[in-house]
């Protein structure tokens, strides 16, 4: 299998633009994602991905916006922070929790016999 390129931000926005007025175009509609591609040298199908995305982020097509996406990954993250931080903290107040009743206990009995 070949190495992944990546492909610079750059080439990325030129290509994406080229595609979508290409296809804004109903005579050069057809096969403009190929023809692009084909003459940038990348795999037409992350051109396809790259121009649906655009199209999502213009608001032309639904879905998932690059920005709520990436809101949504550093909410997650957060979340997944905080969870930890909960748990590691419901774990300490149940260790301390024993060992204060054992310590409570213990004095009881002292003191009743």
């Amino acid at each position: 299998m070949a190495a992944h390129k990546k492909c610079s931000d750059e080439l990325r926005e030129r290509a994406t633009r080229m595609a979508v007025e290409l296809r804004q175009d109903p005579a050069t509609r057809p096969g403009a994602i190929s023809r692009v591609a084909g003459q940038l040298g990348m795999h037409p199908e992350t051109l396809r991905n790259w121009v649906r995305q655009a199209e999502v982020d213009g608001g032309t097509r639904a879905g998932t916006t690059t920005s709520d996406a990436q809101r949504l990954v550093e909410l997650e993250r957060e979340n997944r922070e905080l969870r930890r931080a909960n748990h590691i903290l419901r774990t300490a107040s149940a260790y301390a929790g024993d060992r204060c009743q054992v310590g409570v206990g213990s004095s009881r009995l002292r003191s009743a016999s």
